[in-house]
């Protein structure tokens, strides 16, 4: 078992517990359409309607936005082989970290650091893994020194499991349950409205047999439009875009409306899904996010599942709704503009939809005659108990069709080291079946590459990025880094790509260069 290492910052605590003010679930979870839109529309006084902001809450000294909350998990330490040598955590598909940069860079701010989170940055990108034969996911893995290490004895291992395509065609019947944000903080172009244009283009791209229905929720929640057939999409598309702002926001009821109805109408064999779509922050209903939390779970055990997805920035919860999408065996995005839309809701619309495997889970076995210390980047906020690998009744991660899931470890070899280096392991289940299964992986020396430009061009970018997240994160480990060396290395391999985002991201360290810049001047 091995020790963890985590600061954690007490203001998103203390937000945590007096500011969030979502979902008590423990209503029953019977009752007709009408009878839970009637049971749900008593009215509440809250702070927003008074304009006063619960005590205790101001935003930090310097921060870009107001009332912007995030969570600081600390950075995983370099751990001693012969102290432990397993490294176990759950899967993580989630990408709101990357798109949250991204919107403060484009903003013309450098990003709190306990916003990055590596793994989110390293996984927002495609690095073309292998997909698997039979299995639910293959396992891919490269090795080699990089110029982001303390010397040529330190290697960096990308494991890549590629998780299994269903394809369109083939994806279950959806039952979707839209649960919208509308209260005033939304009334901005590039949230509510950001919303239903994302949403319209989720919409069209349903097919015959999928349902849509819309629970909206301000000062009160609502159903808008109970379970529609898509045949009907110009009725659903006309809720959408009849949505106005309006109240304080009470996200609890917006949640228990949303689940109650999803769950009244769920049907085995279809996907039950719930989709959010808020900046996170509530000012209404019941507090305390371990109580929400629990309540999720009930609906979870039903086969609903939750899909957060953030908009705006000030007023802005990450918090939230990321433990909102681990706990309800879903994914949290970010979307700040209509491309990252258009790939949550059209590219990757059946990975979002469709789970593939529930419960995933990765423990590495470092060999400790070969490998003298190894540190995971990311996943600080997914660590499992060694233990819990094979304890089937801990929650790990949700893997919808086709994702793609990266973990970079730091290694140290000893002098000499040849032969079995690593062993890497999944286990996970079979939503359908719940049988559950386990597939390994040996990771040898002889795949090791002497040199960064011997890897693979996906090897180089996944490893960039990952650098790239570290410095802005403000990492122990990379207190030498530099954004200049990051961007070099970039720009050499960026014409491979031809590829949009690889270009986005070359704007994006040049935008984060030049605010480091300036800040250093400011702070002489």
């Amino acid at each position: 078992m091995k020790t963890q290492f985590c600061k954690v910052n007490a203001y998103p605590i203390l937000m945590i517990c007096g500011l969030i003010t979502i979902i008590c679930l423990g209503c029953g979870l019977g009752g007709s359409e009408d009878s839970i839109e009637a049971e749900e529309s008593v009215s509440t006084t809250s702070a927003f309607d008074s304009g006063i902001l619960p005590s205790g809450l101001n935003p930090p000294n310097g921060a870009a936005y107001d009332d912007v909350f995030f969570q600081e998990y600390g950075t995983n330490p370099f751990i001693d082989t012969e102290d432990d040598n397993l490294s176990t955590f759950g899967m993580d598909v989630d990408t709101a970290s990357y798109s949250v940069t991204r919107r403060y860079l484009r903003d013309g701010h450098l990003p709190p650091r306990e916003a990055v989170r590596v793994e989110e940055f390293v996984n927002s990108f495609d690095y073309r893994y292998t997909p698997p034969s039979d299995d639910a996911f293959s396992v891919n893995i490269e090795s080699a020194a990089t110029p982001y290490g303390e010397n040529e004895r330190y290697q960096l291992v990308r494991i890549g499991i590629q998780g299994r395509v269903v394809s369109d065609e083939n994806r279950k019947d959806a039952t979707l349950t839209f649960v919208i944000d509308v209260s005033g903080s939304m009334a901005m172009e590039n949230r509510l409205g950001l919303v239903k244009r994302s949403l319209t283009l989720l919409v069209e791209q349903l097919r015959q047999g999928d349902k849509v229905a819309i629970v909206v929720y301000g000062t009160n929640a609502r159903i808008v439009l109970p379970h529609t057939g898509i045949a009907a999409r110009a009725e659903i598309l006309d809720a959408i875009n009849a949505l106005e702002p309006e109240g304080a926001t009470n996200a609890e009821e917006g949640l228990k409306v949303g689940y109650r109805l999803a769950l009244r109408n769920a049907e085995v064999g279809r996907i039950n899904r719930i989709i959010l779509c808020s900046d996170g922050v509530a000012n209404v209903g019941e507090t305390g996010a371990d109580a929400i939390l629990k309540n999720i779970r009930a609906y979870v055990e039903e086969g609903i599942t939750l899909t957060t997805v953030g908009f705006g920035m000030g007023n802005f919860n990450d918090i939230l709704m990321e433990q909102l999408a681990n706990n309800g065996n879903g994914s949290y995005a970010y979307v700040d503009n209509l491309n990252e839309a258009k790939r949550v809701f059209v590219e990757n619309l059946t990975g979002t939809l469709q789970i593939i495997a529930k419960d995933a889970k990765v423990q590495v076995e470092f060999n400790p005659q070969n490998v003298s210390r190894y540190r995971l980047l990311g996943y600080e906020n997914r660590s499992l108990a060694d233990e819990d690998f094979r304890n089937d009744d801990v929650d790990a991660g949700e893997i919808g069709s086709g994702h793609s899931v990266t973990a970079l470890y730091e290694i140290k070899l000893h002098e000499g080291a040849s032969g079995h280096l690593a062993k890497v392991s999944i286990r996970y289940e079979d939503p359908d079946t719940y049988n559950v299964s386990e597939i390994s992986r040996d990771i040898s020396s002889t795949e090791l590459k002497r040199t960064f430009e011997e890897a693979s061009l996906q090897f180089q970018l996944a490893a960039s990025v990952a650098e790239f997240a570290e410095i802005l994160r403000e990492s122990y480990w990379a207190q030498a880094g530099s954004l200049d060396i990051v961007l070099q290395n970039i720009e050499e391999i960026r014409t491979n790509f031809a590829n949009e985002q690889v270009e986005e991201l070359v704007s994006m360290l040049h935008q984060s260069i030049r605010l480091k810049t300036t800040d250093s001047i400011e702070r002489l």
